[in-house]
């Protein structure tokens, strides 16, 4: 289920990729940092039972995440990334701000590429950023599986 490039953004993202690209390079860096120090610890119903976690093998970096369906029909997902893989934290931390709570079809919406429009390319290497796509796409079968 590829989406056009031409599809709008949720709003939260939408927001964090403005932003992202019109900063300057060293800002894009920092500001990268500093959503991986905004990600939330995985619950603990997750770090006492990591047999529910599904790994992103794709991703240079051990990757591993989770969905749950809200109560309100929206979608709740966990991340758990090591501390020493900051620029893969921060991509978590950005997919957690932009999508936490957001009902599933928004998600599965997602431009499977959006975040080459962040000017990512110019500070991470192209396998870390292969290894973003395959986040954004193990999180969406994550949702699907779930929807």
């Amino acid at each position: 289920m590829t989406q056009p490039a031409s599809a709008p953004l949720p709003e939260r993202l939408q927001s964090i990729v403005s932003l992202f690209k019109s900063a300057p390079k060293p800002l894009r860096l920092q500001a990268l940092l500093e959503y991986s120090r905004k990600l939330p610890p995985l619950p603990e119903k997750y770090v006492e039972h990591p047999e529910f976690l599904q790994a992103v093998p794709e991703c240079a970096s051990p990757f591993f995440l989770v969905t749950e369906r809200a109560e309100n029909g929206g979608v709740n997902m966990y991340f758990k990334v090591p501390e020493e893989a900051p620029t893969v934290r921060g991509y978590a931390g950005i997919l957690h701000e932009a999508l936490q709570g957001e009902s599933p079809e928004t998600i599965l919406n997602v431009p499977d590429q959006f975040y080459m429009d962040m000017g990512l390319s110019e500070l991470i290497t192209p396998m870390r950023l292969r290894g973003m796509g395959a986040i954004l796409m193990r999180l969406k079968n994550e949702v699907r599986e779930h929807a």
